[in-house]
């Protein structure tokens, strides 16, 4: 009796280990903070009971899950990779991005998220103008209404800039160049915009999100350019900041998602894509990562739809030609320390 009973156990462990051996583990990287709480919490869980997989995320800025694919060329650990546009770009073009594939659910995604045969967008930015509303207010001044408005001097040492190597800044830049005729392929008109007219109101050129959020607050400053999300995360936490789209147009920033080359569970980073872009994972975006919808069915309420890239807004985004852009990158960086930060 007693050796049946060991036997039945012993079946049962190897079944056991058998059934586990058999699921696969899917290899995610993305942004960290508030994004891999989302991921852990409330999206990664429901995935791995749809589809019998393990995920492990990996949390990273962009620059970092970049550089990682770079490291691991050859022998990639990450099955699916989330960047932003600028970077996902130069993902795609090293060769690290496999071909997306169609499903039902990209039938519903806005054209603009399309970014190409081996990557797509699961979430807008907007970069344009964050604003102190009790400022504005207290000095009834009119709400900046275009990207040449910040050469006011008016806004002398309250405004802030992000530096190049922030995609916000470089957004800016690309924008001032296209409003004096040039653009990415001409960059030179930009750089004089922003050496003569802009950086003289500047007060600092802040990269860090939380400095950016710190000076608002204190009343050091009362408008900057940044994205529409920074702007939700700093309303969220009390400030009366409001967002403005520039008639030229805000620029879209794009989280972007693509699957990995030699993957070994394929069909899994295809899913979870798919997943990413469901309408109610999407409403779930928007609320942690301040991002509009990729997905037209998605709905958001009325007081995430004020600020964010949402229906009629989408319209109204600009992009930006990172195929021209990522190449010249770096001496674009060289020269914006050399003629705009002296």
């Amino acid at each position: 009796m007693k050796r049946n009973i060991l036997l039945a156990a012993t079946a049962m462990c190897f079944l056991a280990s058998a059934a586990h051996a058999q699921t696969k583990t899917l290899t995610v990287g993305g942004y960290g903070g508030s994004f891999e709480t989302l991921m852990k919490e409330l999206i990664i869980p429901e995935f791995e009971k749809a589809h019998d997989v393990k995920i492990a995320f990996v949390a990273g800025n962009s620059t970092e899950n970049l550089a990682r694919l770079q490291a691991q060329k050859g022998a990639q650990e990450l099955d699916v990779v989330i960047l932003d546009d600028g970077p996902m770009y130069q993902a795609d073009a090293l060769g690290f991005c496999a071909p997306i594939v169609k499903s039902p659910v990209k039938d519903d995604i806005y054209e603009i998220a399309d970014l190409g045969a081996n990557s797509i967008g699961i979430g807008f930015v907007a970069t344009g103008f964050t604003y102190s509303k009790d400022w504005f207010e207290k000095k009834g001044w009119d709400l900046p209404t275009s990207w040449e408005d910040l050469k006011d001097p008016k806004y002398s040492q309250i405004l802030v800039v992000p530096p190049i190597s922030n995609t916000y800044g470089l957004h800016a830049l690309v924008m001032l160049a296209r409003d004096a005729g040039g653009g990415e392929a001409d960059i030179d008109p930009g750089f004089k915009a922003m050496a003569d007219e802009v950086a003289p109101n500047v007060l600092v050129f802040e990269p860090s999100s939380g400095r950016m959020s710190e000076l608002f607050q204190s009343g050091e400053i009362a408008l900057s350019v940044w994205g529409s999300g920074r702007t939700k995360s700093l309303a969220d936490t009390g400030f009366n900041a409001g967002f403005i789209y520039p008639k030229e147009g805000a620029v879209a920033l794009m989280l972007a998602a693509c699957p990995v080359v030699e993957s070994d569970a394929p069909e899994e980073a295809q899913a979870f894509i798919d997943y990413l872009l469901e309408p109610e994972i999407q409403v779930k975006l928007a609320d942690v990562m301040g991002s509009g919808p990729v997905n037209k069915k998605a709905e958001l309420s009325p007081e995430m739809a004020a600020s964010l890239p949402y229906g009629e807004k989408i319209s109204t985004l600009v992009t930006v030609d990172w195929d021209v852009i990522n190449p010249k990158r770096q001496d674009w960086t060289t020269r914006w320390s050399r003629e705009v930060e002296q």
